[in-house]
């Protein structure tokens, strides 16, 4: 039989008094899976997860966590669950290594202390205490606290934040050996080309809604994701939309016209999210 999603989200919504938050949010998170749930500031995207995490109350649908209802589940639930918030906690005068391994001593399978330390790449930092730390580093702390619990479902919010280039990438290559391992991930960012290299899916929400779900290179319009080709010639600068980018291309250079400039453009990620965005604010 196939196992149920991991998450399941059915019609949710959310108000604050006369001011609708959610407008009946639906989508499903698969086992091992990964989903972007990406949106601008304001479109909802934190209150779905907050509601999900169990930290805030829903007004209305339904909403099922690892087969339990989030606004009641109990202590067990929760160490299931492995939560990195957007905003780091104050830590005190902890070290990298007792923080990490006071909070992995809350669960009951742990992973390795010094590994977890060494995979968000603080390991020559561990006997640092964290308030000396920079902001990009004490962010590390944050994804340390998060997946040292061995969580079955992983809550990321904007974990990069303050990552430089390198440190992305090396964090990418960790999420995606967790995602191997069998841990299911939702992941909120700002970050389209991140949500492109981590996302099996995503769905897109915007002013409470979700305006488009699928696999990273399947969501927006045919028109959205259909290939540009672009050069120059005697008569001048010339764009053009096609499925067969390669046979067009083909077919200006056997037409023996000298071309300039010639380029390729295939819509990003982030190509088709700007357009849904704009479209669903039109």
């Amino acid at each position: 039989m196939t196992p149920p999603p991991v998450v399941r989200v059915r019609d949710l919504t959310k108000q604050y008094g006369r001011t609708t938050v959610l407008h009946g949010v639906s989508f499903d998170l698969e086992p091992g899976e990964t989903l972007g749930l990406l949106g601008p500031n304001g479109a909802g995207k934190s209150t779905t997860v907050e509601i999900l995490e169990g930290h805030r109350d829903r007004s209305g649908g339904e909403a099922s966590v690892l087969g339990a209802d989030p606004r009641d589940a109990g202590r067990d639930w929760r160490a299931r669950l492995g939560i990195v918030l957007q905003t780091s906690a104050e830590q005190g005068t902890s070290t990298v290594r007792e923080q990490v391994a006071h909070v992995a001593a809350l669960y009951p399978r742990p992973r390795d202390v010094d590994e977890v330390v060494a995979a968000v790449g603080l390991e020559a930092q561990a006997g640092t205490r964290v308030r000396a730390l920079s902001g990009g580093q004490r962010r590390r702390v944050d994804v340390a606290l998060g997946i040292v619990g061995r969580p079955e479902l992983l809550f990321l919010d904007e974990p990069t934040t303050g990552f430089d280039p390198e440190a992305r990438r090396a964090f990418w290559q960790l999420i995606r050996s967790l995602s191997d391992d069998g841990t299911s991930i939702l992941l909120t960012t700002h970050y389209l080309d991140e949500a492109a290299h981590l996302s099996d899916r995503v769905a897109v929400i915007t002013e409470g809604r979700v305006v488009a779900e699928g696999r990273p290179d399947e969501i927006g319009s045919v028109e959205a994701r259909t290939p540009r080709v672009r050069w120059s010639d005697d008569r001048g600068r010339h764009d053009e939309r096609t499925a067969d980018p390669g046979g067009l291309v083909a077919r200006l250079h056997g037409a023996g016209s000298e071309l300039r400039d010639l380029e390729v453009v295939r819509p990003s990620l982030e190509d088709v999210y700007l357009e849904l965005v704009a479209g669903a604010a039109s």
